[in-house]
């Protein structure tokens, strides 16, 4: 099973053809975005170290919103 994680794009490095992608929480990575056309304050799909689609951000936060709730339903069992 693949899985591809949501986050904003908070700044951009062309040079390396990457960004610093914020997944909330705090939680901020580094993202080759050579596969996508960005800008910051865009949401895109993250799927092992490379942006692969620009989402908007309602669709963005709705999938977010299912990643918090499946982690709080694991953390009950």
């Amino acid at each position: 099973m693949c899985l591809a994680i949501p986050g904003k794009i908070v700044e951009i490095d062309t040079k390396k053809q990457s960004a610093t992608v914020d997944y909330g929480s705090g939680t901020k990575r580094k993202a080759n975005v050579s596969l996508v056309d960005i800008k910051v304050g865009d949401y895109v799909l993250v799927h092992a170290g490379f942006a692969i689609q620009v989402l908007d951000e309602k669709e963005a936060q709705e999938t977010l919103a299912l990643f918090r709730e499946m982690l709080s339903l694991q953390e009950d069992v």
